[in-house]
């Protein structure tokens, strides 16, 4: 079984394979003082979770419920008198 956290000190002394394990296997977590501190991922999948999403706005305006419409506050606000 491959290691998939590291204590800082012996991820500095591994490096490579911390690198080599975060690109065929999985994140790996570094931690500092037994708290965790950082994620080391492969490039590709950095790449995939960084990438924008889909807007909220666009997913509702292809919602396949049938004449779907975002409802809208039509209401005036109040009059004051300053």
């Amino acid at each position: 079984m491959k290691k998939h956290r590291w204590q800082l000190q012996e991820a500095k002394n591994q490096l490579s394979q911390v690198v080599e394990n975060a690109m065929n296997l999985q994140p790996q977590v570094i931690t500092r003082h037994g708290k965790e501190a950082v994620v080391v991922v492969s490039y590709s999948e950095w790449s995939r979770r960084a990438s924008p999403g889909k807007k909220l706005v666009d997913v509702l305006r292809r919602c396949p419920v049938p004449d779907f419409e975002i409802p809208h506050d039509r209401d005036q606000p109040r009059s004051i008198e300053l």
